[in-house]
C-alpha cells in the first residue's frame, strides 16, 4: 500500500496515515472485512516507525473502522446504512407524569440477574454488555495487583484514589469536558453516585424532573427518597423543552435528572443544541442538574461533549461507570462535582462505604493507564455495532409492517441508538405487553416490559438489549415478531366482529 505522506507538514505522520486510511474506508475503496497491511509491512512500505502505524490503526480502532483480532492483524469494520426510517414513527404522545416514583426495580433487576444464570435462557431485559471473557482480565489485573502492593491492606480517601482519578480526568478531555482530578469522586457503580446526589439534592416533598421514559433505578431512588417525581416525555430528539420550562416554572423543582447520551431506555442521543437549551433552563430557574452518561464511550459516531462541559455555576453533577463499558462486577463508577458542593458529596461518600474496593480501582487504572481501556471499547463498539445491525434487520423481517391496510400497525416504531447497548420499541395500546412478556418466557426470552421506565402510567414499549449472538437474536427476534403477530391478529379479529355486532 502507498500512502502520500508530507513528511515537512506540522500533522503528524501516524494522523496523516490515519487520515488517509479513513477515508479509504469511509469511500468504499477499502471494503468491510478486507484486512489492512501487517504493522511491519505498512512501516516498511510508507518507510515510518513501526511504533507510528501502531498509533494510526489505534486511533482508527477508536474511530470504530477497523478491529484487531489476535494473532491475525487488522480489519475493516462493517458499515450499515439502514434501508428504512423507522425512528421517524417514534412520536409519543406528548403527556406529563406526575406520581411518587416508580417500584419495579428490584423485581427487574432480580429477574435478569436469575435470567442470566441459565444457559438456555435469552435475555433481551438486560441493560449489561456481553461476556468479553476472562484472559485479557487475567492479565491486566495480574500487573495491576503486582504494581499496587501494600495499597490493598490499607485504608484509602473517599473520593479515591489520585492515579485512578488522573486516568480519568484525562479520559473525560477526549469528550470535552474538562475537569481536575480533585472535582472526581469514585464511587461503587454509578447507583451509588446516583443515590449519594440524589440524597444530597432532593428531600422528601422536594419536586425532581425526569425524562419519561427513564432509568428505573434512578426511579427507585426517587421513590425511596420520598420526592416528587415530574416526568417529561421524550420526544426522538430528546426531552420535550418546552414542557420542560413550563415544569420548571410552575413547580420549581430541585433537580432535572437527564441522560443525555445514549439515553436509558430509548438510545436517543441529544444534540448540542438541545443540551445547551437544556443548561439555560437550568440557570434560569436555578434547578441544579444530574446527568447520568453511564454508556457514554460506546457511541458508534461523535456525540456532542457532556452538559457539564458548558457549566460554569456548578449546576450540573455529571456520572458515569465502567459497569457498562468494561465489567459490571468490578463496581466502579465515578462522579464530577464541582464547586461546594464536592465536599459534602465527599463526605456523604465517607459515611456511605469508608472507599471503594482498592482491588477494582487497581484493575481500572491499569486498564486505563495502558491503553486496553481504549482497545477494549473499540472492539465492544465493533461487536454491539454488528449486534444492533443484526437486531435492526431482525425487527424488519420479523416484525409486523403493513398487514393488510390495518394503518394502527404503524404505530409499531423503534429507535435506532448510535451506540450503546439497546434500542427501544414502541408498541400500539391495545397490545397486551404483560401476556406477550410472560409468553415470552415460556419460550426462554426475557423481556424488558416498558412501563418500568415510567413513574407512572406511560404508554406500551419494550426495551430490547443487541448484545447476543446472531443466533440468540435471529431466534428472540422471531419468536417476540410471532407473538405480536398473534395478538395484533386476535385485536383486529375482535375488532371486525365487534363492527359487525
Amino acid at each position: 500500500m502507498i500512502i502520500p505522506l508530507d513528511r515537512h507538514s506540522q500533522n503528524p505522520i501516524y494522523l496523516q496515515i490515519r487520515s488517509y486510511l479513513s477515508r479509504l474506508i469511509q469511500s468504499g475503496k477499502i471494503t468491510a472485512g478486507q484486512k489492512l497491511p501487517s504493522i511491519r509491512a505498512l512501516s516498511e512500505s510508507i518507510q515510518v516507525n513501526k511504533l507510528t502505524v501502531i498509533e494510526a490503526y489505534s486511533l482508527l480502532e477508536v474511530d470504530g473502522l477497523i478491529h484487531a483480532r489476535q494473532g491475525s492483524g487488522y480489519f475493516v469494520n462493517p458499515t450499515f446504512s439502514p434501508g428504512f426510517n423507522r425512528i421517524s414513527y417514534f412520536a409519543p404522545a406528548q403527556e406529563v407524569i406526575i406520581s411518587q416514583g416508580g417500584g419495579s426495580f428490584l423485581e427487574q433487576y432480580t429477574a435478569s440477574i436469575q435470567a442470566r444464570r441459565q444457559a438456555d435462557m435469552i435475555d433481551f431485559s438486560s441493560g449489561f454488555p456481553h461476556n468479553p471473557g476472562l484472559a485479557n482480565l487475567q492479565r491486566v489485573a495480574k500487573r495491576a495487583l503486582a504494581k499496587a502492593g501494600d495499597i490493598l491492606f490499607k485504608e484509602d480517601l473517599p473520593q479515591g484514589q489520585l492515579l485512578l482519578r488522573q486516568l480519568i480526568a484525562q479520559m473525560l478531555v477526549q469528550t470535552g469536558l474538562v475537569v481536575s482530578p480533585e472535582e472526581i469522586i469514585i464511587t461503587t457503580g454509578s447507583q451509588q453516585a446516583l443515590s449519594l446526589a440524589m440524597q444530597y439534592y432532593l428531600q422528601a416533598g422536594d419536586w425532581a424532573i425526569v425524562e419519561t421514559p427513564t432509568y428505573h433505578g434512578a426511579l427507585g431512588i426517587l421513590e425511596n427518597l420520598g420526592a416528587k417525581v415530574i416526568g417529561i416525555p421524550m420526544t426522538a430528539q430528546g426531552m420535550n423543552l418546552e414542557l420542560l420550562e413550563q415544569y420548571l416554572n410552575s413547580h420549581r423543582p430541585k433537580l432535572i435528572y437527564t441522560i443525555s447520551t445514549l439515553h436509558n431506555p430509548t438510545g436517543i442521543t441529544t444534540n448540542q443544541e438541545h443540551r445547551q437549551k437544556l443548561l439555560a433552563l437550568a440557570q434560569q430557574y436555578e434547578c441544579s442538574i444530574l446527568e447520568d452518561n453511564a454508556y457514554e464511550g460506546l457511541n458508534f459516531e461523535p456525540v456532542p461533549a457532556p452538559i457539564k462541559a458548558s457549566d460554569h455555576h456548578n449546576l450540573v453533577t455529571y456520572i458515569s461507570t465502567f459497569s457498562k463499558t468494561l465489567m459490571p462486577g468490578l463496581r466502579v463508577g465515578y462522579m464530577v462535582v464541582t464547586g461546594e458542593h464536592h465536599q459534602h458529596l465527599v463526605k456523604q461518600k465517607l459515611l456511605n462505604d469508608l472507599h471503594v474496593s482498592t482491588v477494582s480501582q487497581a484493575i481500572v487504572s491499569e486498564f486505563l493507564g495502558s491503553g486496553h481501556y481504549r482497545r477494549h471499547l473499540s472492539r465492544l463498539r465493533t461487536s454491539n455495532l454488528q449486534g444492533r445491525n443484526m437486531m435492526l434487520q431482525a425487527l424488519e423481517h420479523y416484525f409486523p409492517d403493513a398487514i393488510a391496510s390495518c394503518t394502527a400497525l404503524r404505530s409499531i416504531a423503534w429507535t435506532i441508538p448510535k451506540g450503546g447497548l439497546f434500542l427501544w420499541i414502541h408498541l400500539p395500546d391495545y397490545l397486551p405487553i404483560q401476556a406477550i412478556c410472560r409468553e415470552a418466557l415460556s419460550h426462554n426470552i426475557l423481556l424488558a416490559n416498558g412501563s418500568v421506565f415510567f413513574p407512572g402510567r406511560g404508554y406500551q414499549a419494550m426495551r430490547l438489549n443487541f448484545c447476543h449472538t446472531p443466533e440468540d437474536i435471529e431466534q428472540g427476534i422471531e419468536i417476540l415478531g410471532s407473538l405480536i403477530k398473534k395478538y395484533l391478529t386476535l385485536n383486529f379479529t375482535r375488532a371486525k366482529i365487534c363492527s359487525y355486532l
